[in-house]
């Protein structure tokens, strides 16, 4: 019988009926962040078990670290959150499991820094308390993301009980327009099919548009899919992936043995899904969210919804039928999860080069990753954000969401590359629009919502 990528994940680390139409499924991989692991390591203790295998979890400083340049060891962005922090150290010491602590040049956001240290890998089964672990699907893998207590349960068993979800296949075809990126088909979808539009399946991302993405493009619009309401999404990994993982394999000596399975890890001719979606990727144009949800989002040049909801308008500052190009901004932020890769950065960097930030704006960068960071600075591209303006930061998620402690002022209106624009997301009454790094870049340097294209050109260099 043809079987999809997942059906092959899903029946690899099944180990039986759990019951009630659920599996117990084997779990390759455990990572924690210092938000939640040091509680689920405490509990886990107090509880009177151990981790069954330390060196399948990994606790990664990531969520509520300082991203102040020169940052402490302990320091955190939250009011009292060095707690947390140390905690998470304390307690995976004890456990005897990986800990990639906030001084480690291997340091930074979980979903950043699992792909860099080969953490993740082709046909692995991840799991995380965070929900935006469906990011490492881009690799074949089978993530998603759990609850503190589940994380404790695999901590002890090296199991999860879950329901396998039905499957939709989501295929992307053609020639993506000049100006778009993963974001911008990840907001382009949503829009169009609506946030719940994914039917909490796994989800699969084919066609010529997705194989011709980078990595790092394939790791943002895996990202994006639990903003689609999926259980999980998954790519199925090629040539481009393997290099990528062969050369991050921990024994050389398995690199044939690997490669032999990797390839295995594609969906058969004939595979059915429950759901299938096609999209004309020539239809996508660079796309922000207007509202408070990714779902309400458009192309730059277009106008405010007169169906928008009434509530969203309110929050948002905005009326139906206005342009969603010339709102003046008071913040930008380029960084998280989805889009803070080195990639990322560079393409900032192109529309920043040679421009400053508009008076009155708050610019900040924060690499994903200790390994993002010093390959940037190695480019000379952290120069080029800090003569354009922009404040440079130590890694992690920092300004993505609010966790109490810095951010920007309420009211204010903020380009953001991050996943999420729900009221209060980057602190209370901020105004945030999603959208790609470039878009970001630009409306920086504009001070209103606008278009890498519709800056003005630049001065000639005097030779």
């Amino acid at each position: 019988m043809a079987q999809t990528l997942f059906d092959k994940l899903w029946a690899e680390h099944r180990v039986c009926d759990a019951g009630d139409g659920a599996d117990l499924l084997a779990i390759d991989r455990l990572l924690l962040h210092e938000r939640t692991g040091g509680v689920a390591l405490k509990s886990l203790a107090e509880n009177g078990y151990s981790v069954r295998d330390p060196s399948r979890v990994y606790a990664i400083m990531d969520h509520i670290v300082s991203f102040r340049a020169g940052r402490g060891r302990d320091e955190s962005r939250s009011p009292g959150g060095e707690a947390f922090i140390t905690e998470t150290r304390q307690m995976a010491e004890a456990a005897g499991i990986h800990l990639i602590d906030t001084d480690s040049p291997a340091q930074g956001i979980v979903h950043v820094t699992a792909p860099e240290q080969g953490i993740v890998l082709p046909g692995y089964s991840i799991v995380c308390p965070d929900s935006h672990t469906c990011s490492l699907g881009a690799f074949g893998a089978m993530a998603w993301g759990i609850g503190s207590s589940e994380a404790e349960h695999v901590m002890a068993t090296g199991v999860i009980r879950a329901k396998k979800p039905p499957q939709m296949r989501v295929s992307i075809d053609g020639e993506l327009p000049a100006g778009c990126s993963a974001k911008d088909i990840a907001l382009y979808v949503i829009a169009k099919y609506g946030a719940a539009g994914g039917k909490r399946c796994a989800i699969e991302y084919a066609g010529s548009t997705v194989a011709d993405l980078s990595i790092e493009g394939r790791l943002t619009l895996c990202n994006m899919a639990v903003e689609f309401a999926a259980f999980s999404a998954l790519i199925a990994p090629d040539e481009q992936i393997f290099s990528y993982a062969r050369s991050r394999l921990a024994d050389r000596s398995d690199v044939d043995k690997a490669m032999a399975h990797w390839r295995t890890l594609t969906t058969d001719d004939h595979a059915v899904f429950d759901y299938e979606i096609h999209v004309d990727a020539c239809e996508i144009t660079p796309q922000i969210s207007w509202g408070t949800s990714p779902e309400e989002s458009m192309p730059l040049g277009g106008h405010i919804p007169l169906t928008a909801p009434a509530r969203a308008l309110e929050y948002m500052g905005l009326s139906p039928a206005q342009p969603i190009a010339g709102l003046p901004i008071q913040g930008a932020f380029i960084g998280s999860c989805t889009n803070g890769r080195l990639s990322d950065l560079q393409a900032a960097a192109t529309v920043l080069k040679g421009r400053r930030v508009a008076s009155g704006v708050r610019a900040v960068c924060v690499p994903g990753s200790q390994q993002v960071r010093a390959e940037a600075e190695a480019l000379g591209v952290d120069q080029v954000f800090i003569a354009a303006g922009f404040e440079w930061g130590e890694p992690g998620c920092a300004m993505c969401f609010y966790a109490g402690g810095e951010t920007f002022p309420p009211g204010a209106r903020v380009v953001s590359s991050t996943n999420r624009n729900f009221e209060g997301r980057q602190g209370p009454g901020v105004r945030t629009h999603i959208t790609s790094p470039a878009t970001v870049a630009a409306c920086a340097v504009a001070g209103k919502i606008c278009a890498p294209v519709n800056l003005p050109a630049l001065e000639p260099e005097v030779v």
